[in-house]
């Protein structure tokens, strides 16, 4: 039966080893919660690193823990503390985390570190392949496994593959500075789905791809050579009723069942019981904002002197990645801050600021959402926030306020929170005072919304949307019209073009015989393509014909030495045998002089385009320009040219990173049924991979074989997925 397998740096379980026993416990968290309704039942595989290095693992107890992992559903990738180091510590932590949240500075850009973090994928790649099936299902995990989706396609190519991205991913600007820009690129592309919180971190994504790998992007799907990635949105939810069942039975609890730390609270809001609590809850990372927090809390207080004894800030700091330097500096100017604030701000009965630096176990964490009148989570930047959902989870009377920072990925799914900019200290302070005088009643109007939003789409929703989305992948190809070619399809198509008695034959050039070049002029044939034209060519009963919107000087230069049938311009030319270029239509140029102008405008206006003048048409080239810009300029060229044009004597084309203008009487559909027609062929081949060649791909009759290059939409009847897949497919011919 079909698997289903999750794959994570940590596996959703707690090992210990005491007195040369193992006991092995579920982890709490936020993943291991969600993935409760995929992780269930004989038909799961949970894969990860057990957080025990080999150093630490004796060998005779090896066997004990693979056995107490599996009565979890799980499998352990084995590490060394040095594969940790470099791995997690190094480049997932120093460089991936760092860069991703906007934090420049503070990225290492270490080859060592990167060379071990592709062992480590490749170790968890090689684990994964070696305990799944050819139709399981694979959801990997988060920044630390990048590498890892393409590393089992290529052993695993029919592998269904989902990533999601916990994180923000970052812009353009911010990721091309990446060394292995590429390289982790093309790992998450090994993917048949890829998931992001928001929609933001999904375009930025999509605008790496495009502009760093200059793949074609449509929408939200991206098309390789033999596959099309899909890139969607889920936005992360909490285990709501969890939350809320919790706060519940918490106010439900007689005081004499309080935890300590709840009594603590009682004994506070019994002395000061007009004193308002503000929670700040965060890993101790410098994403979460928590030394500008302190800061702008300090402002406030300044600000507003009338609230001070009438507000207390409760920070909770989760120890995180202690032996990286950057969380030890951090902790340092935390402890200072803290320090001095209270300092200068303390009275005989008030201190402003009540620090952890720990964690809390799960009671207490209900203690504090429930105790606190507002919750104040500012990141810098924030993959979503789950904390921010938690304490409007527990929020069981409706009554609290929450500060969230618009710069957390929860923000875009929370507006009826006070959404704040954490680095403006002024605002933090108005949106502070404007928290604590806030209306009852608009308390729980804000509150309504947000929890029965949060209660439709919990995390368990989140992960059933996102595995619904990858198994639906399973299908994704039949969406396209045409046909994959196979081996089988091949040896049936051979086999006719053998049997025929005469055979024509219509090549395009660019994106089919060769390769796409920034400059065109730089595409010329190679040695091995001028042996495969010239078999072809000699073949006995063949007619082959090389048709492109080339312009014919270049073609001239390039083949006419060889004798090869040619027509160019799309359709304007002709040359047969090694003749001279002669009029194929008859067209008109007198319009050019007017198109031009325009061009030339958008050519000032487009860095990196050109125009490209042939006979009796003008193309703008934009393929060395930004993507992003180059596709906005040539949609309102579009716009322009249309509209200028107002007649049917004159169209344009939109090819591949290209427009041209001619004259519209002239396609390659038009001429290739004008040779159809000079004699009686019963085998017909076209093969093309642009939108100019969709017009043979149409006006040839259904017993043609037509064929695109590349996975599109298309009226032809196959495709293959690159310029060497068809030099293989024409070598059959050949044979």
């Amino acid at each position: 039966m079909d698997k289903t397998i999750i794959i994570s740096n940590r596996l959703p379980v707690q090992l210990q080893i005491i007195n040369g026993a193992v006991t092995a416990t579920p982890s709490v968290g936020g993943l291991a919660t969600g993935m409760k309704s995929v992780h269930s039942g004989g038909n799961s595989l949970w894969i990860g690193w057990s957080g025990l290095t080999d150093e630490e693992i004796p060998e005779e107890l090896s066997a004990d823990i693979d056995k107490a992992l599996k009565q979890h559903g799980c499998a352990k990738v084995k590490l060394t503390q040095n594969d940790v180091d470099g791995f997690y510590f190094g480049f997932s932590n120093r460089t991936i985390w760092p860069l991703f949240h906007y934090f420049l500075e503070y990225s290492e850009f270490e080859l060592d570190f990167w060379n071990v973090y592709k062992s480590v994928n490749q170790k968890f790649a090689d684990a994964i392949i070696a305990q799944t099936d050819e139709n399981d299902t694979i959801w990997v995990h988060d920044y630390q496994l990048m590498l890892v989706p393409q590393m089992i396609k290529e052993k695993r190519p029919d592998a269904i593959i989902g990533f999601f991205l916990h994180i923000p991913f970052p812009s353009y600007e911010i990721f091309r500075t990446l060394p292995w820009r590429d390289e982790v690129l093309r790992g998450l592309l090994g993917s048949d789905l890829i998931g992001f919180h928001t929609y933001d971190y999904e375009r930025h994504f999509l605008s790496s791809v495009r502009r760093l790998l200059e793949l074609d992007v449509s929408f939200n799907e991206i098309y390789l050579e033999n596959k099309v990635v899909k890139v969607d949105s889920f936005p992360m939810g909490i285990d709501y009723k969890k939350f809320s069942e919790a706060a519940k039975k918490h106010s439900k609890s007689p005081e004499k069942n309080h935890t300590d730390f709840q009594k603590k609270l009682d004994e506070h809001k019994k002395f000061a019981p007009n004193t308002k609590l503000i929670l700040s809850i965060d890993r101790l990372d410098y994403s979460k904002g928590i030394a500008k927090r302190l800061n702008a809390f300090e402002y406030f207080l300044n600000k507003y002197p009338q609230y001070k004894e009438k507000v207390r800030l409760i920070i909770l700091a989760v120890p995180s990645r202690s032996n990286v330097p950057q969380y030890q500096l951090l902790k340092k100017e935390i402890d200072e801050l803290v320090g001095r604030i209270n300092g200068e701000l303390s009275t005989i009965n008030w201190t402003p600021i009540w620090y952890f630096y720990r964690s809390v176990p799960f009671e207490n964490l209900i203690d504090l959402y429930t105790s606190s009148d507002i919750a104040w989570l500012t990141p810098l930047r924030d993959g979503m926030n789950l904390v921010a959902k938690e304490y409007v989870a527990t929020r069981t009377d409706k009554t609290g306020v929450l500060i969230l920072s618009e710069m957390a990925g929860s923000a875009y799914e929370m507006n009826e929170a006070l959404l704040i900019n954490p680095n403006n200290f002024e605002q933090q302070a108005d949106t502070l005072k404007r928290a604590i005088t806030m209306p009852v009643k608009e308390q729980m109007a804000r509150n309504m919304f947000l929890q029965n939003r949060l209660k439709r789409y919990d995390v368990e929703i989140w992960a059933n949307e996102f595995m619904g989305a990858l198994n639906g992948q399973k299908s994704a190809p039949k969406t396209f019209v045409s046909q994959k070619m196979t081996e089988a399809i091949l040896s049936d198509i051979v086999a006719k073009y053998n049997k025929a008695k005469k055979r024509l034959l219509f090549l395009d050039y660019d994106g089919t015989l060769a390769g796409f070049h920034k400059d065109p002029q730089k595409a010329s044939p190679d040695k091995e393509l001028y042996e495969l034209l010239d078999t072809l060519h000699h073949q006995k009963n063949t007619t082959l014909f090389l048709i492109s919107g080339r312009d014919k000087q270049t073609f001239s230069k390039w083949f006419l030495h060889k004798k090869y049938n040619m027509i160019v311009e799309h359709g304007v030319w002709i040359s047969r045998n090694g003749e001279e270029f002669k009029f194929l239509e008859k067209v008109k140029g007198d319009w050019m002089a007017k198109i031009k102008p325009v061009l030339e405008s958008f050519v000032d206006r487009t860095p990196g385009s050109f125009i490209e003048e042939k006979n009796y048409s003008l193309a703008w080239h934009y393929r060395n320009t930004d993507p992003d810009f180059g596709t906005k300029r040539a949609t309102e060229l579009n716009t322009v040219l249309t509209s200028l044009i107002g007649n049917d004597e004159i169209s344009v084309l939109n090819g591949n990173k290209v427009m041209e203008v001619k004259s519209s009487n002239v396609n390659k559909g038009r001429a290739s049924m004008r040779m159809l027609g000079e004699d009686n062929y019963d085998f017909v081949f076209a093969i093309g991979d642009d939108w100019t060649d969709e017009y043979m791909f149409e006006e040839l009759p259904k017993s043609t074989v037509t064929v695109k290059v590349g996975m599109q939409k298309t009226q032809a009847k196959y495709f293959v997925e690159s310029t060497h897949k068809v030099r293989e497919l024409l070598k059959h011919f050949t044979e």
